[in-house]
């Protein structure tokens, strides 16, 4: 990957995921975001109530179709929106919104194959909980895996069970590790997500998620920014000091320091994030995305650095 990335004047200095896409299916992939009607363990009271204090009243699938509509009006509206901006005709179904493996398997084989019956789908993504994979859900996504191009993404957000507790994520980090391994004895990816910016903790805090990652196996990674949004349970802990916004220039050297630890062929999905502009109490910079990413390709020249330069492990 080393080679790749420097022997590439048009390269950026990390592995993103689209990357990984064109190289994988030949052109260009686009993501469908869906909202297929799950809920969370940790909002309905089977581990806790309330959901993580940061999650949106759409269980962070505010860009996804609306659930209002079937599966099939929202892969094709949500696939509309998109072509006005890219074109192709390949698409993954990105099953977004809560938890999408918290059903029984009769469900979730009826959502995810309908979505694979769709003209010019050629994988699923899933976002789930580590603690919502039982046997018989991991054997069906086995399944899927063999005739599918697959993905699952588990939601970590830190190592530390302090800030676990502050966000009431309601699993520790053992469930983390637990669930990663029952997916990889199948051989499916998993992309882990972390967030910059939580309660309490430092940038030494964050960097320790991000060595955690390291170590795991995952096949890539979502790095967030924290945003603030109206009527979620963070507002409170803002408000009591326990929340401190992060700003551009610090946010862009915390996510290089990460990822100058990261394996250089951990596929790298996301860098940033941001919320629906009506609910976003900030940050405000978070809105403009294409800044954050120069700032980012910025600070690797900078350092003349690269993901992976600091990276500990022995990559596969």
């Amino acid at each position: 990957m080393f080679n790749r990335l420097h022997n590439n004047q048009n390269a950026k200095p990390y592995y993103t995921w689209n990357d990984h896409l064109k190289d994988h299916f030949g052109s260009k992939v686009m993501k469908i975001s869906l909202d297929a009607g799950f809920d969370c363990p940790n909002r309905d009271g089977q581990v806790a109530y309330g959901g993580c204090t940061f999650c949106s009243q759409r269980g962070s699938g505010d860009f996804a179709g609306d659930r209002k509509d079937d599966l099939v009006t929202q892969f094709h509206s949500q696939k509309e929106k998109m072509e006005r901006k890219w074109k192709t005709d390949k698409y993954i179904g990105y099953f977004q919104a809560y938890s999408n493996t918290y059903a029984p398997v009769e469900t979730l084989r009826s959502y995810f194959e309908t979505i694979l019956e769709q003209e010019g789908v050629v994988g699923l993504s899933i976002a789930t909980r580590p603690d919502c994979l039982p046997d018989e859900v991991v054997n069906y996504l086995a399944e899927l895996n063999e005739r599918t191009y697959l993905w699952v993404e588990l939601g970590l957000q830190t190592v530390h069970e302090r800030t676990a507790n502050l966000i009431n994520r309601a699993h520790d980090y053992d469930c983390y590790k637990e669930g990663v391994a029952k997916l990889r004895a199948h051989g499916i990816r998993v992309c882990a997500h972390i967030i910059n910016g939580l309660p309490l903790e430092t940038e030494n805090m964050m960097l320790e998620t991000a060595k955690e990652v390291a170590k795991l196996d995952v096949q890539g990674i979502k790095i967030h920014l924290l945003h603030l949004l109206k009527k979620t349970p963070m507002v409170k802990q803002f408000e009591k000091g326990y929340v401190e916004l992060l700003d551009q220039e610090r946010y862009t050297k915390i996510v290089v320091d990460q990822l100058e630890v990261l394996p250089p062929t951990m596929m790298i999905h996301r860098l940033t994030g941001d919320g629906p502009a009506d609910i976003l109490i900030g940050p405000m910079w978070s809105t403009n995305k294409w800044s954050v990413l120069n700032g980012i390709e910025a600070e690797f020249q900078k350092r003349s650095s690269w993901q992976g330069k600091h990276y500990e492990g022995v990559s596969p």
